[in-house]
């Protein structure tokens, strides 16, 4: 308690809760039906809802939740007791098309009385504010009794709450703290009782469910898991306006919800509308959509509201906890975390809306978030600090795409992103081709999706550094994508695949690294990856070329390769025999097969396995991938239209079996992941973009022109074949350029007549890219000479350590191509 406590006139009431600390804190469902706050930036507080019923809110920033739920309970003392998220039934809709003002109407289950509930936040103040009718048979309504429970976790969770009953200005209201944030609960017609316990013993559901009358009055519930619940005198009160104020210490939430308070609902309600009014959608994408666009405008909107108000430009994935109601406090970042992938899909959906400004505050974000190695942490919490720690290339790769976006749509202003597109560029030329994890998090290896990004943002990044007076850079990275490409579909396809027997050639979902390249895991036996979130006692090795998803689609939304290109039809056809789900609404797709992260096969939660389901950004992505090969793509737009929830929510993943009711779970209709992905309305969004302009809105000019023309139309060849210490190659082609790198100055001493005579080299330097040097080979002179016994040897000396390497490197030199190795041996090149 802090040094003001004696200005409070604090209520004992009943004295101290029992039970404490209660049992273990959840969370609570991940299946929103909105996300909302002020469009206005001085209000920092956004509030979830589903089932009817408040949940999460955040505060000060969108990444820190600091409630659970807050309902509605109701009795009339002697014959029933109702729940709202259990008991009643409720339509869901907005007041205004183009706002995220919230109205529930829900009946009693027969129908004797309704409850109509409006969410807001203060449009000026961090105050979530829920404003309450309730009408029906007035009989019935002389007798109720209204109760607003509301569950703290506060500062992230729900251990080690407090909370005491006090009177402010004459009205009672109920404060919870946990170290420097407290919350302020109050009604406008001031509650008549109040009482604090802990979950699952004292909490005033407890009380009603037991007693069904308010038979506990506890004046405090300290350090535990802990719900506080006050009375409303809705006989009096017919219509009356709930406050939840949060703020650094008591005083501000107490001044936070007083002043909210002290400004009629209805006020608030129009300046809430009128704010959102300044963020209409723009009316051209709905001609794309089959609904209207209704899931246009939300989707727009969900995008927004999922951008921070102290960290500019920082976008979270999603405001939810995935599988929260059986989550703890140990699961700290949920989705409510920045990923930088689907930071920059959320940034490039609203550059296609038309808000540039909107994705330069992103991008600017992005580059204070930058390492100082040019990289990302695997996810973040908005003010930087790492999360989880693993290393995935199109993370890096992506950033350096929507500063390209922004660039070419005149949208820079007056940031300058050489520097930061340089040192992220720097990044993915020490470690591409292969990543630590692909999108999917959980495999290293040479990933389809990652290399799509990465060869887009190189090439990306030479055409930005050719444009800014820095061609030898900009020559450099476009080599380095250019040799990525030439080796993409050997290093990423099998010719021995087992899933579709008819076509045994088709890209694999990733090819894990050998023994001798990066991240390779000697635990593994080669070939094979072990697949992630498998249940107890199922099979979870599988050979690479076992396991499939459709991330290649990338290669041809970015304009790596044609939409007509025989090696990605073939790959499609293995995926639609394993992974599509034909649900009532449309085609839906899994993202690989045997994957684990999902809702249970008996409709449970997952519980760190599962069964994964159906993704609606996956057919958002197959979407993409059918116009560009000509084809109509209004039935895919339909699927994700009806996918979505009846607040315009798509989920991250969709139930994609037959009818659970008894799990709630429903054919094509939410699963208990999160919802709403943020990424998928991103995706969508784009989408509808497409359709309007006639072709794919994340087509990459400069890729597309380099890479998806035929082979025999190309301006270039790619002769470059390329070395690193932490990549050695083995073999080359005769007629390549070997280019031995390194991230620090170094000397080269080489020969190629087994040390009859040597050459020795300063490399080049690239600046922060490091150092290169370029050995020409010929074919031999001589008909009759064995090019083939033919290598290069060489070492290295660092001048500034004078440091040698200590030992003698060897490329073979052939005359033929160097052909494809199975997923267990080391690619030769």
């Amino acid at each position: 308690m802090g040094a003001l406590d004696a200005n409070y006139r604090w209520l004992d009431d009943g004295g101290p809760a029992f039970g404490g600390p209660g049992v273990q804190p959840r969370w609570t469902s991940s299946r929103k039906d909105t996300v909302s706050t002020a469009y206005s930036a001085s209000s920092r507080i956004w509030f979830t809802a589903s089932h009817g019923t408040l949940n999460e809110i955040y505060y000060p920033t969108i990444d820190r939740p600091q409630t659970r739920d807050m309902e509605l309970l109701i009795t009339d003392e002697q014959t029933f007791f109702h729940e709202e998220k259990r008991d009643f039934q409720y339509d869901f809709h907005y007041i205004d098309d183009q706002a995220l003002a919230v109205r529930v109407v829900a009946t009693d289950p027969t129908g004797r009385y309704k409850v109509t509930k409006e969410f807001i936040t203060d449009p000026h103040h961090s105050v979530v504010l829920m404003n309450v009718k309730i009408s029906g048979d007035e009989e019935i309504l002389s007798r109720l009794k209204c109760y607003a429970l509301l569950a703290p976790h506060l500062d992230g969770g729900g251990a080690h709450n407090s909370a005491r009953s006090l009177e402010v200005a004459g009205r009672r209201c109920l404060l919870a703290w946990k170290n420097q944030i407290s919350l302020a609960f109050g009604v406008d017609c001031g509650f008549i009782r109040s009482s604090c316990g802990y979950v699952g013993t004292s909490d005033g559901y407890q009380d009603l469910s037991k007693h069904m009358h308010m038979d506990w009055n506890f004046g405090q519930a300290l350090d535990g898991n802990i719900a506080v619940m006050g009375e409303i005198d809705v006989a009096k009160t017919r219509e009356f306006t709930v406050a939840i104020g949060l703020g650094y210490g008591h005083h501000s939430a107490l001044s936070n919800m007083m002043q909210t308070l002290s400004t009629p609902y209805d006020v608030h309600l129009e300046r809430f509308i009128d704010q959102w009014q300044r963020a209409v959608s723009p009316p051209l994408l709905a001609a794309g959509s089959t609904d209207n666009g209704k899931l246009m405008r939300v989707s727009q909107s969900m995008i927004l509201v999922h951008e921070d108000k102290a960290y500019a430009g920082a976008f979270i994935a999603s405001a939810s906890i995935p599988w929260g109601a059986s989550k703890s406090d140990d699961d700290l970042g949920g989705y409510h975390l920045v990923w930088t992938r689907d930071m920059v899909q959320s940034a490039t959906a609203l550059l296609a809306c038309g808000r540039a400004e909107t994705a330069l505050r992103a991008l600017v974000y992005l580059a204070c978030t930058q390492h100082p190695d040019g990289g990302f942490a695997q996810n973040f919490w908005i003010d930087g600090t790492p999360y989880w720690s693993g290393i995935q290339l199109d993370e890096v790769a992506f950033p350096i795409m929507l500063a390209w976006r922004l660039w070419k749509a005149d949208g820079l202003g007056n940031f300058d992103i050489v520097s930061f597109v340089a040192n992220a560029s720097s990044f993915l030329v020490r470690y591409a081709p292969l990543t630590q994890q692909e999108r999917w998090e959980e495999n290293a290896g040479y990933s389809p999706s990652t290399l799509a990004a990465v060869i887009s943002a190189l090439v990306c990044a030479a055409d930005l550094c050719r444009a800014h007076a820095v061609p030898d850079l900009g020559s450099f990275l476009e080599e380095y994508a250019d040799w990525i490409e030439a080796h993409l579909d050997e290093w990423t396809t099998t010719r021995r695949g087992v899933l579709l027997p008819e076509v045994p050639y088709h890209y694999m979902r990733i090819r894990p690294p050998a023994a001798g390249e990066p991240f390779h895991n000697p635990d593994i036996p080669p070939g094979m990856i072990h697949l992630a979130n498998r249940g107890p006692g199922e099979k979870f090795a599988y050979e690479a070329r076992e396991i499939v998803d459709a991330g290649f689609l990338e290669l041809v939304r970015y304009g790596i390769r044609r939409a007509d290109d025989p090696l990605i039809i073939d790959s499609l056809k293995v995926v639609d025999s394993v992974l599509k789900r034909d649900t009532p609404f449309g085609p839906c797709w899994r993202r690989y097969n045997h994957d684990g992260y999902g809702q249970r096969k008996d409709g449970g939660p997952y519980i760190g396995w599962g069964q994964g389901r159906a993704w609606p950004i996956l057919t958002g992505e197959r979407a993409h991938y059918e116009l560009a090969a000509g084809r109509d793509v209004k039935p895919f737009i339909t699927a994700m239209e009806g996918f979505s929830s009846f607040g315009g929510m798509l989920p991250e993943q969709v139930w994609d079996y037959d009818d659970l009711p008894s799990r709630g779970m429903y054919f094509g209709r939410s699963a208990g992941s999160a919802q709403p992905l943020v990424w998928a309305h991103a995706e969508y969004i784009k989408l509808l973009r497409s359709v309007v302009d006639g072709q794919v809105y994340d087509r990459i000019s400069v890729v597309a022109d380099r890479y998806a023309v035929p082979k025999h139309q190309r301006t270039f060849k790619s002769r470059l074949e390329i070395f690193q210490l932490a990549r050695p190659i083995s073999a080359i082609m005769l007629g390549s350029t070997l280019r031995i790198m390194d991230a620090q100055p170094f000397r080269i001493v080489y020969t190629l007549d087994n040390w009859a005579t040597k050459t020795e080299i300063d490399a080049t330097s690239v600046g922060r890219l490091g150092a290169f040097v370029d050995i020409a080979t010929t074919a031999p002179q001589d008909p009759g000479a064995d090019g083939n016994n033919q290598k290069i040897i060489f070492t290295l000396h660092w001048p500034a350590a004078d440091r040698w390497l200590g030992r003698n490197c060897e490329v073979m030199l052939s005359e033929q191509p160097m052909p494809q190795t199975i997923a267990a041996d080391k690619p030769l090149s």
